[in-house]
């Protein structure tokens, strides 16, 4: 007989729920600091005058800076139902460049609930999207990560 499944009707109802809004401005100083600390030297990052002359005619962030927007609070708490849990990593899809100025509004969404069978046991497997859009209203990039949560905890060799 199969075990029932994890994923419950509770967790069900999480999906396509937007957490709440977030605006950021992009500031210049905080771009140059951005890729300066990553060690991006790309001039169109850093320095104004050759991104004038560049295809965006001003300042533009680094795909990464992205990270250093924070979707907001979700509207109620995931329900967890393992202990453990690992980053399963991320995608990105960029659609239109990030500019100083912008005003990037930033929302994140579970999309999508899997579990497998592993070495773990039981793996939940749960990916949300975050969605970058700029003050136009449109979309600018798209963030999928996945996490992964297990009960097992994985014992040291």
């Amino acid at each position: 007989m199969p075990d029932e499944s994890v994923i419950s009707d509770e967790m069900r109802a999480h999906l396509d729920v937007e957490s709440d809004p977030i605006t950021y401005d992009v500031e210049k100083g905080a771009v140059i600091k951005f890729a300066q600390a990553i060690g991006d030297s790309n001039p169109l990052f850093q320095d104004e005058a050759a991104a004038r002359s560049g295809p965006y005619g001003v300042i533009v962030a680094p795909p990464t800076f992205l990270r250093s927007l924070i979707a907001g609070e979700a509207k109620s708490e995931f329900p967890r139902p393992f202990p453990n849990n690992l980053d399963g990593g991320s995608e990105y899809e960029f659609f239109e460049p990030i500019r100083v100025g912008d005003r990037i509004t930033v929302t994140k969404a579970i999309v999508e609930l899997t579990e497998r069978q592993g070495r773990l046991g039981t793996m939940l497997f749960t990916t949300a999207e975050t969605r970058y859009v700029n003050q136009l209203g449109q979309l600018a990039a798209t963030q999928r990560t996945t996490g992964i949560s297990y009960a097992t905890p994985v014992e040291e060799e």
